[in-house]
């Protein structure tokens, strides 16, 4: 692999200068030195005045994204459909991957939706800011998560959430092929068989909102989740059972744990807690 960056005592200015010195056609310029990536989920840009995380970054860092400002007041809705957690149309029409994100990637960047600005915290140790264009990925992420909440079990929901994380780092760090992320990915796998559905969103001005959400396989009914008495098939007399159990732990450790406390002296902490 050819990596002159890794060689050379040249930074990006000098590589610049370099580059125009030997006629080599690069899309930078001293006054727009970005550094570029994009791929078909999305652009980030890094390099020059983005160095700075408290500068404003100028409208030629955007080239996916309009202004949030200048997009079109009214926004728009969009539907996304899933089949076991992978997104398969858009709108009702059914797509491939390659298509469906580029796609959706035009409608949403078109209202100003996808701009991020972030701090990372890089596998050397090294903070860097960059700025992300990923208008397919924030309204897929959003209308994913939406189906989820209706089709997973709480515990389920709640530990792919702290799983997901582990998985973003283990691809960010390079280690796609180790042992781990071959097991989250057998754990991700099964967690996806009842999401299927469609999600309604609205595409407005920088935002992505719920409009609505329907599965098949949806754990919600109405029948336990209404506020009507009349159809309300929740027995509420099952409540007070409950709350006496679940709070028994809370209960027995305040009577016995909470009395030996205050018949020690008082921590610092505690003193300054009760001042």
């Amino acid at each position: 692999m050819v990596a002159p960056v890794r060689d050379w005592e040249m930074g990006r200015p000098q590589e610049i200068e370099y580059a125009r010195e030997h006629g080599i056609e690069v899309p930078v310029t001293q006054e727009s030195p970005y550094s570029v990536d994009a791929n078909l989920w999305g652009r980030s840009i890094e390099a020059g005045p983005l160095e700075d995380p408290w500068r404003e970054p100028a409208p030629d860092v955007f080239a996916w994204t309009a202004d949030p400002a200048q997009a079109p007041e009214d926004g728009v809705v969009v539907s996304l459909g899933f089949e076991h957690g992978i997104p398969v149309t858009l709108d009702g029409e059914r797509l491939t991957g390659d298509v469906l994100v580029p796609r959706l990637n035009a409608l949403a960047g078109a209202h100003g939706v996808g701009r991020i600005d972030h701090v990372e915290n890089r596998l050397v140790g090294i903070k860097s800011r960059e700025i992300y264009e990923a208008p397919a990925a924030m309204v897929l992420h959003t209308a994913h998560t939406a189906l989820e909440t209706l089709t997973l079990g709480r515990d389920v929901f709640h530990l792919k959430r702290r799983l997901g994380d582990e998985w973003a780092r283990l691809v960010y760090d390079g280690l796609w092929f180790g042992q781990l992320r071959s097991a989250l990915a057998a754990f991700m796998a099964v967690t996806q068989e009842p999401v299927s559905g469609e999600v309604r969103l609205r595409l407005r001005r920088g935002t992505v909102s719920l409009v609505g959400r329907r599965a098949p396989g949806s754990l919600y009914r109405e029948e336990l989740a209404t506020y009507d008495r009349r159809q309300d098939t929740f027995d509420h007399t099952a409540a007070r059972g409950f709350i006496e159990l679940f709070g028994l732990p809370l209960r027995t450790q305040a009577r016995i744990q909470g009395a030996l406390e205050d018949s020690v002296p008082l921590s610092l902490e505690r003193r300054v807690k009760r001042r």
